[in-house]
């Protein structure tokens, strides 16, 4: 199934301001990146989506299995070979923390390394996307390689988080 329209954006903006003698000095500093996609496998092109809503109860854990254990939208088995956006977001009302990466096997390295955790606090989010002229992404090794681990950081409460990836076939 084509993948059209497919974008990757983030934006930061923010506005320093100090009081001087003839009034207010202001300097506006932003950074704003985007990627936008084509269809296909190579540079600049996307072919596979997955994207959840997603609960995990008190102190569990998921891995979430890249290549080959995922189903989009229209019930189809996706298969990652590179990713090439990754957007994962806490719920707000979480009480505890969404914990991504260091799966104890198969870990998918290519982004945080074999051990290394992203800890998202609630209403927390992170975005990771490649550059338009980047073919490889970050790679997915079927079997030895594959699995993003998400955790609940604690007993007590279940944790919800959403989750976009955006990537290739082959």
């Amino acid at each position: 199934m084509p993948l059209s329209g497919t974008t990757l954006a983030v934006a930061a903006f923010a506005e320093q301001t100090a009081t001087i003698d003839l009034g207010t000095s202001r300097a506006a500093q932003s950074l704003a990146r985007s990627l936008s996609l084509g269809n296909g496998t190579g540079a600049g092109q996307a072919d596979r989506v997955f994207s959840d809503r997603r609960t995990l109860a008190a102190s569990g854990t998921e891995d979430l299995d890249l290549a080959g254990a995922l189903v989009d939208a229209f019930g189809a088995t996706v298969t990652f070979a590179r990713v090439k956006g990754l957007v994962i977001a806490a719920a707000a009302g979480n009480s505890n923390n969404v914990v991504v990466g260091a799966a104890s096997s198969n870990p998918w390295a290519t982004l945080l390394g074999a051990t290394h955790t992203l800890t998202l606090r609630p209403g927390a989010f992170v975005a990771v996307g490649t550059g338009a002229a980047d073919a490889t992404g970050y790679a997915v090794t079927a079997s030895t390689g594959d699995l993003l681990k998400v955790a609940n950081s604690g007993a007590g409460s279940s944790v919800t988080y959403d989750i976009h990836i955006i990537g290739c076939s082959a």
